[in-house]
Formats: structure tokens, sequence, C-alpha cells
């Protein structure tokens, strides 16, 4: 990997998600060696990838180079890599462009779609965990609505223009959302002679309320701003299988669709040598004690998604989100350099800040530790929180830009299919 040698301990972070950059930049400008790996050059916003798949934001406006945002502290390194496997007992990590030595470990991987073993709808469904994934998304959105005014068969014009979203967390929630607002506010506008009354969106829950984290109150209240959309709210109905053209359910219901989004659940993304039983529980998470350290291994951290940390008050772990993994890792970049000065680590203990999710303009739910309200001024708390996080004084005004320009006009600019993409239909 090139990596110059150096009598300073090397940290290397493996994943520049959340919790990655949050610990590259506690450890800045101290006397370690930071190498940070990741398969991606760029940090990824994901709160606000749907944004990117329904053409409201482009994708350099939720993404931000690695390079840019720790290329000015002293001892760090950047190399774009796909870790494969991890050698505890040599102190080394294997990845596509060689393998490197360390003194201390920090596995900050994320982490990836959970299909709980269905391989039909893993082949066939669409995911929405990266940039290319929503790219991928937008163009098939807007390729079905091109294929519909071809079509003569009315089915399948239905079919085209049905959308099916699987899982009604806050993934689910605000993409079915924003695709509600494209078909009452642009399609009759770019497809004046294609019924666009056709278009349905279906929202799917296998429980019996969405935003299931959230408040009773939030989750009955983004249920009637969906339905109020036109949104299809199905509830204790579980998907069973889906073959390219007909979703199957735990009932006799059906739907016939070209479009299905899978926001059902993730698991942690546990690499090779840290993926056995000896370290991980469950959701493929790596067991960690209240340092976030590796159960059985003193030198090796995870933290953020992949990290599974059970104490009596989060007996299943913390929830899997950028709050959570964020406050992990600058508490670990503490906690790395109380340990090289022999002192004791403190232990992580969650400071809750609340939960929110949009529906669409002028609605969105957010819970408060100690208040809950929704609404319009739900909406601007959930806008400012996410400009605040955003990476990048550009792209923070980009995106707010992007906002109220959207707002004024009701309109999504970036509806470009830059690359065609075509399911590869598999039995």
């Amino acid at each position: 990997m090139n990596i110059p040698k150096s009598s300073f301990p090397r940290i290397i972070i493996i994943g520049g998600g959340f919790a990655g950059i949050a610990l590259a930049k506690k450890l800045s400008k101290q006397e370690v060696q930071v190498v940070l790996l990741d398969k991606h050059n760029y940090h990824t916003f994901q709160p606000l990838l749907y944004q990117v798949s329904t053409g409201g934001l482009e994708p350099d406006s939720i993404a931000y180079p690695i390079r840019k945002v720790l290329g000015d502290f002293p001892n760090f390194f950047f190399r774009l890599a796909d870790v494969s496997e991890i050698n505890t007992e040599k102190n080394k990590v294997i990845s596509n462009i060689g393998e490197l030595k360390y003194d201390y470990l920090v596995v900050a991987s994320g982490s990836k779609t959970n299909y709980f073993g269905n391989t039909s709808i893993e082949a066939n469904s669409m995911e929405m965990k990266t940039v290319p994934q929503s790219l991928n998304l937008r163009s098939l959105i807007l390729e079905n609505f091109e294929e519909a005014l071809l079509t003569s068969d009315l089915n399948e014009r239905i079919a085209l223009m049905n959308f099916v979203i699987v899982g009604a967390g806050p993934t689910g929630v605000e993409l079915a959302g924003a695709l509600a607002e494209i078909k009452k506010g642009i399609l009759p506008k770019d497809y004046p002679d294609l019924d666009t009354r056709l278009a349905q969106i279906n929202l799917i829950q296998s429980g019996d309320k969405i935003l299931k984290e959230m408040s009773p109150q939030a989750s009955q209240k983004a249920e009637d701003f969906l339905e109020k959309l036109g949104v299809h709210v199905w509830k204790n109905v579980r998907v069973t299988g889906y073959d390219g053209k007909t979703v199957t359910t735990n009932s006799e219901l059906t739907f016939d669709a070209a479009t299905v989004v899978w926001a059902a659940g993730v698991k942690g993304a546990a690499i090779k040598g840290l993926d056995s039983d000896q370290f991980v529980s469950r959701g493929n998470r790596i067991m960690v004690n209240e340092f976030n350290q590796v159960k059985g291994l003193n030198n090796v951290f995870a933290v953020g998604d992949v990290a599974q940390m059970e104490t009596e008050s989060t007996p299943h772990g913390h929830p899997m989100m950028a709050q959570p993994a964020i406050q992990q890792g600058r508490l670990l970049g503490d906690n790395l350099l109380r340990m090289l000065e022999n002192k004791p680590m403190k232990p992580f203990v969650y400071n809750d800040k609340g939960s929110m999710a949009t529906v669409g303009r002028n609605k969105a739910v957010v819970d408060l530790p100690n208040f809950k309200f929704q609404g319009v001024f739900a909406w601007f708390v959930w806008m400012f929180v996410h400009l605040f996080f955003l990476i990048g004084f550009r792209n923070r005004m980009v995106v707010f830009i992007n906002w109220v320009y959207n707002y004024i006009r009701f309109d999504r600019e970036a509806r470009l299919i830059i690359r065609p993409y075509k399911k590869n239909i598999k039995p």
C-alpha cells in the first residue's frame, strides 16, 4: 500500500462513513499514524440518498471527498481499497491493493442490506445504500415511465408505473413520500400524454405500525401524511418473493410492479476474520464491550453500524443510525489516546438526541427526548439538522439552494438518465 514507516503507532480505520470520519478527525494532529481504507474515495451522507434516487439532488451534493475532509492533517493517509480479510494473529489487513500491518485496528465498515435469505428478492429488487445504487434506482424509475409511453398493453403500463417499497422505516417512508410528490406535481408535466393517475406507490410493513422506532404519535401522523399524498400503506403484510414482475406476500395480496425497493432491514458488514460466531452476534454485527473493543482482542475495535454493544440499558445494541456512529467514533478517538498514555478508557454512553423523518413538502415528524411535534415546524427542523450534518460548506449551500428552488417551483431538476440501468431478472 506504500504507507511510510513511522515511529508513531499505526491506527488503521476500515470505512469512511460517519463513525470512521468522526474517529479520524478526533485523531488528527495527534502523535499517531492514521490510515483510512475505503472502497470509495468519498463520504456519503446516506440520509439523503433517497433524494438522489428521486431526482431532488445530484449525488455530488451529498458526497464529499475523503482526502478533502482529512487531507490537511499530518500523518494521515487514505487508500482506495476493498478490505477482504483481517488477520488478527498477525495484526494485518488484506485488501485488493495489498496487505498492511497495524498496531490498532478500527472496523467501521457500516451495514449492508439484509434480505433475510430471500434470494429472489435479492436478485430482482433494488437497494439504496450507496450513491451508485441510488443512481441506478433513479434511472430505472425514469426509464419505466419512458417504457410506459411505448406499450399498448394496459396491464404492462400499470406495472411499469407501480412502485412497491418494502419496509416502512425512515428510508421507506421518506422514499414513498418523495415518489408521491413526483406523481402529483411532476409526472403530469413531464408526461402529458400518459395517464399518470395510474401510477401507484405501495408501502409495505410487516409489523402493525410504520416508523416502529418512533413514538406512536409520530407513526400515526406519518401514516396520515402518506395517505393524504395517495400512498397505499399496507401493514401486517410480509413480502415473501419477487420474480421481477410480481410481488408475493404471506396473504393473497400480490402486486404487479416493475420497481421494488427493499428497505426492510440491514445487517452489519462484518469482514472475513471477524465474521465467525466467535465475534459476531445478531444481525451480523461484531460484538464489542463498552469501550468498542472487540471481545477477546485488545487492539481491535469496531464502531458504528457494524458494532453490537449490548448493555443492561441496550440489550439489543444501539440503533444503526448516524448519531450512535458519530458519538462512538469521537469517544474511541479519545480512548485510543488514553490507551496510548496508559490511562483508563471511558465507557460509551449513548446520548439519544431524538429521531425524525420527513414525509414530503411541509410534512415531517420529530421525536425529541422531551418533546414531540409534527407538521411544518418539524419539516423545517428536519431540514436544518440535515444541512448542519452535511460535510462541506459547498454541499450545504447546494442542497439548501436546491431545496429552496424545489419548494418554490415544486420541481426536481435532476431527472436525468445519466447511465441507463437495465434489470437482469433472475428466476
